[in-house]
C-alpha cells in the first residue's frame, strides 16, 4: 500500500460503505475524527474499520462526497471506481421537468404586456424659472390694536 495514502474507502457484504484510514500516514485518533465528522462510524469488533451511518439514505452519494471533502482537504484518498468522483458519473440526475421555468417565463410575458403599466408621460421641466415682478410699491399693512380682551 502505498505510504503516503490516507483513507481507503470500498464496499463490504455485511457493513456496505466502509472506509479506513492507513495508520502509517495518520495517527488512529485524527482518522477516527476525520471519519466521523463525515459520517462514519466504527465498526464494532473490527478496529480501524468504519462504515456510513444510515447506509440505505443516499449511501453512494454520501460516500462519494465524503471522497470529495478528504481530497479537498489534502489527504490522498483510495476509493472504488463506483466511490470515486473523479473516476465515474456521478449518478443521473433525474430530468423530470417541473415547469418552474416555463411559468417564470409565462410571467415574465405577462408582466411585460401587462394593461397596469402604462408608460410614464414625459415632461420637460421648464429651463427657464419664472419669477413673479417686484411691486412698485411697498404694501402697507395696518393693525388695529384690539379694543376687546386682555392687554399683554
Amino acid at each position: 500500500m502505498d505510504p503516503s495514502l490516507h483513507f481507503v474507502f470500498g464496499t463490504h457484504p455485511d457493513h456496505g460503505f466502509v472506509a479506513a484510514a492507513t495508520t502509517t500516514a495518520l495517527p488512529a485518533h485524527l482518522a477516527d475524527w476525520f471519519l466521523t465528522r463525515v459520517q462514519f462510524e466504527p465498526v464494532p469488533g473490527d478496529p480501524g474499520l468504519y462504515r456510513l451511518t444510515d447506509p440505505d439514505r443516499d449511501g453512494r452519494r454520501r460516500t462519494r462526497q465524503a471522497v470529495h471533502d478528504l481530497r479537498r482537504q489534502g489527504y490522498t484518498v483510495h476509493a472504488d471506481i463506483a466511490l470515486d468522483p473523479a473516476q465515474s458519473a456521478g449518478p443521473p440526475t433525474p430530468a423530470l421537468p417541473n415547469g418552474l421555468s416555463e411559468r417564470r417565463s409565462r410571467i415574465a410575458q405577462a408582466a411585460g404586456r401587462s394593461s397596469q403599466q402604462r408608460p410614464v408621460p414625459t415632461t420637460q421641466a421648464p429651463s427657464v424659472r419664472t419669477v413673479p415682478p417686484v411691486p412698485g410699491h411697498t404694501p402697507t399693512v395696518r393693525l388695529r390694536s384690539p379694543t376687546t380682551g386682555r392687554s399683554r
